[in-house]
């Protein structure tokens, strides 16, 4: 079993991407500094979590490098004047694609970032599904679920790059290096959370039940199976507590009909 840590998808997208793209564009009402000292900030989150990936997993985070790219080109083009805007929606543009493309090259590779994003040992039962696949003879019939999964994830990255690329030429218009430049860049962030990141979850969710019913298919294991024992166990724990408060709930009730 591999004793080094395991990446957590979601801290790796806030500490890349988000908190990043705030930097640039809050940053300097946050912490009244020039835009050169909250580019190098922003930059150095993705740089840092980065090492800090490579030391502790030994492995290359690829959404650290892309992070760091992204970064480097909006605060260049905020740092600078008279470079063309239409920079920033081909960046906003290029950072989901760049997603996409490194996807669905790595599901030509031994470690496919599918199963990172979607088939994770920290939400299945990998050992598991692994070991019913080649009992049952099934790992042709999986392998085409997780084709079509990477299908879709791919196509998530695609959707969100044209949305993210339409949303800039929309909302970017003044010079860069000026406050009303800033202002666009802030607003732009502020709406891709509703306008680009809810349908392409929604896209992300019908290829985790895809592959949920996959994996069903393929293992003869019901989903509750074959999912991780610390989710069961969540999943359980939260089910006793559910059922805890309804009967709490009812027994006053009960007992006060009973008094009647």
């Amino acid at each position: 079993m591999s004793t080094h840590k395991r990446e957590n998808i979601w801290v790796n997208l806030i500490l890349n991407v988000v908190l990043p793209s705030l930097l640039l564009t809050k940053g300097g009402k946050w912490f009244q500094l020039d835009p050169a000292p909250i580019l190098i900030m922003a930059l150095s989150l993705p740089l840092i979590y980065g090492i800090y990936d490579f030391i502790t997993r030994k492995k290359i985070n690829m959404f650290s490098i892309i992070g760091f790219i992204s970064v480097l080109i909006t605060g260049a083009v905020g740092l600078f004047e008279n470079i063309p805007t239409q920079w920033i929606a081909i960046k906003e543009a290029a950072v989901p694609l760049l997603f996409g493309i490194a996807i669905y090259v790595s599901s030509f590779t031994k470690k496919p970032l599918i199963r990172s994003l979607l088939f994770s040992p920290e939400l299945f039962d990998v050992d598991l599904i692994e070991a019913s696949l080649d009992e049952k003879g099934t790992r042709k019939d999986f392998d085409q679920v997780m084709s079509s999964c990477t299908g879709w994830m791919v196509g998530s990255f695609a959707l969100s790059a044209v949305l993210n690329y339409a949303l800039a030429e929309w909302l970017v218009k003044s010079p860069s290096g000026t406050e009303a430049f800033n202002s666009e860049i802030g607003k732009m962030t502020a709406l891709s959370w509703p306008v680009i990141a809810l349908p392409t979850t929604i896209v992300m969710m019908v290829a985790l039940m895809k592959l949920m019913k996959g994996i069903e298919t393929a293992t003869g294991h019901p989903l509750d199976d074959v999912l991780h024992p610390e989710v069961r166990e969540k999943l359980a724990a939260k089910d006793a507590a559910l059922e805890k408060k309804r009967a709490e709930k009812a027994t006053p009730k009960n007992e006060g009909n009973e008094g009647a």
